[in-house]
C-alpha cells in the first residue's frame, strides 16, 4: 500500500503524480536529453507547465548547491554532475582508465565543429596532416555524422551530432566559443596544405599522422 495515498503501489495514474518528483524520477533514467514535448506527452501536462517546472528545479538545485545540476542541452533536459566536483567523479568512474579524447581527435573534432559541413580533405588541410583514421573513430563514437556531398567535388561532408552537443553541454552550435582571432592563421595553413593532403584510401594504413591512429 502507498503510504501517501493508501492505494496499492503503482495504482496512481500519471495525472495523480506530483509534477516535480515525477520529472526527477524520469530524468534519473534517461540516457539522452529529454525534450519538453515528450515529457509533456508522457505526463499528460501542458508543455508550458513542464518547462516551468524544469526551470524551477534547475534553479532550486543551484540555490541548494547540490552536486548535480539540471541542464537544457541538445534540445532536451538531463542531469549532469557539477564541474567543481569533477575530480571526485573522475576518480569513481575512470579508476585509472583513460577515457578522454586524444589530442588528434580533439583537434579534428574542433575543425569539424567550426567549419561544418566540411569534407575530410578540408579537415586534413587545416590540421596539416591526414586525419582519416581519427574521422572514422569520431564517426564510430557518434560525435560526427555525414551531411551530404560537396556539389563541386562530390566529397562527403561531415557535421557534429546532437550527441556532440550533449557531451559538450551546449544548447546549440551558437554557444561554441568565438574563434575569430585564430581564423586567419587557420586559413593560411589550409591554403598551404590543401593540395598536399592525400585522399583517403580505405585499404591503406594510416601512416601520415601517428596520433591519428590512436583511438579515443
Amino acid at each position: 500500500m502507498s503510504e501517501i495515498t493508501g492505494l496499492p503501489a503503482g495504482s496512481r495514474t500519471v495525472a495523480d503524480l506530483d509534477l516535480k518528483p515525477a520529472l526527477e524520477a524520469m530524468l534519473m533514467v534517461v540516457d539522452e536529453p529529454a525534450a519538453e514535448e515528450h515529457l509533456a506527452k508522457l505526463l499528460e501536462r501542458p508543455r508550458r507547465q513542464i518547462a516551468d517546472a524544469l526551470r524551477e528545479l534547475a534553479d532550486e538545485y543551484a540555490v541548494q548547491g547540490r552536486g548535480f545540476e539540471l541542464r537544457f542541452v541538445a534540445g532536451g533536459w538531463r542531469f549532469y554532475t557539477r564541474p567543481e566536483y569533477a575530480p571526485a567523479v573522475e576518480r569513481l568512474v575512470l579508476d585509472g582508465q583513460t577515457a578522454r579524447l586524444t589530442q588528434a581527435a580533439l583537434e579534428t573534432l574542433a575543425v569539424v565543429a567550426y567549419r561544418q559541413p566540411v569534407s575530410r580533405s578540408r579537415v586534413s588541410a587545416v590540421r596539416g596532416v591526414n586525419c582519416d583514421g581519427v574521422m572514422r573513430t569520431l564517426l564510430q563514437r557518434g560525435l560526427v555524422e555525414e551531411a551530404g556531398a560537396e556539389p563541386e567535388t562530390g566529397a562527403i561532408l561531415y557535421r557534429t551530432t546532437n550527441y556532440f552537443l550533449e557531451r559538450m553541454g551546449l544548447r546549440g552550435l551558437d554557444e561554441l566559443p568565438e574563434l575569430a582571432p585564430f581564423l586567419p592563421e587557420a586559413e593560411a595553413i589550409e591554403a598551404e596544405t590543401l593540395e598536399a593532403v592525400p585522399s583517403f584510401d580505405p585499404d591503406a594504413p594510416d601512416s601520415e599522422d601517428a596520433d591519428d591512429k590512436t583511438e579515443l
